[in-house]
């Protein structure tokens, strides 16, 4: 049976309306990241970035310290923290939701005090400490996500069997568990984890069938943007994969996604009004 879905997410300074595709812009604070390392990494640079994603129609900022590329070295917990609580405390004055990309509790712990709306964890709150941290706060949002071993091992040995099926199930058991520790349910978003120990196949049939992730009743996130998997398909290097990325973007919105992580929010926002148009023409 399916579960009713929630059509908002519950964070901590906002209630966000997901009766329509929310995009969430990449705000990248580190030397390495696969796409856009070091474009961002000062504080006056990080929130140029900001105010430029949000002019382009972001509705959500992301903000991360840490890369996730495969093979990707893990970075000190002081580092980290260096790198991002600055560009929190300076963000959260523009008065829009907050998602921080980190899977420390720490980190967690310390972007929440300074305002944060959202954690977003590749580990879905896996790690010593994170559930606690997330749960001591009453109405932060959180998003889980699928990741198969970590980033300096997932490629090297990806999933085997329906990995859907095993997506799902893991979404499902640790979205349970943050319940069982009396966070609200519209306070959980899922991330099926696009190239996060998946194969190029396994990532395209994710998408297929992503909309089976709404049996769980919560909110999906997609996160597309420049990934390895459109550059398989398309022979594109990262920065020429805009194209795809918006493609991809508007194919997991068709499969029930209501939120949308990436770096090329103007050209997502053009591609989603269109798109909501079709949807409802009447009202264009």
């Amino acid at each position: 049976m399916t579960a009713s879905l929630s059509s908002f997410w519950q964070t901590s300074r906002f209630r966000i309306d997901l009766s329509h595709p929310r995009i969430m812009g990449i705000v990248n604070v580190t030397p390495d990241s696969f796409s856009d390392g070091s474009h961002h990494a000062t504080l006056p640079l990080a929130m140029q970035h900001c105010e430029k994603l949000l002019q382009e129609g972001a509705d959500i900022l992301d903000i991360g310290g840490e890369s996730t590329r495969p093979g990707s070295p893990a970075v000190t917990l002081e580092e980290e923290l260096r790198r991002v609580l600055p560009l929190v405390k300076e963000a959260v004055k523009l008065n829009v939701p907050l998602s921080v990309d980190t899977y420390k509790p720490e980190v967690m712990r310390q972007v929440l005090d300074a305002g944060a709306d959202i954690i977003n964890d590749i580990w879905a709150l896996r790690q010593p400490g994170a559930l606690e941290s997330v749960a001591r706060h009453a109405s932060c949002g959180v998003c889980l996500m699928h990741m198969h071993n970590d980033p300096q091992t997932m490629q090297i040995a990806p999933m085997q069997g329906d990995v859907p099926q095993a997506v799902k199930q893991f979404l499902h058991a640790q979205a349970s568990r943050l319940q069982q520790a009396r966070i609200a349910s519209d306070r959980i978003v899922l991330d099926p984890g696009i190239g996060f120990g998946k194969t190029v196949a396994q990532n395209f049939q994710l998408l297929a069938q992503q909309d089976d992730l709404l049996e769980l009743g919560h909110a999906v996130l997609a996160g597309w943007s420049r990934k390895s998997s459109l550059g398989a398909v398309t022979g594109r290097e990262v920065n020429a994969r805009m194209p795809a990325s918006i493609t991809a973007a508007l194919l997991a919105v068709q499969k029930g996604a209501t939120i949308v992580r990436v770096h090329d929010v103007a050209a997502t926002r053009d591609a989603l009004r269109v798109w909501q148009a079709v949807q409802a023409p009447d009202s264009c």
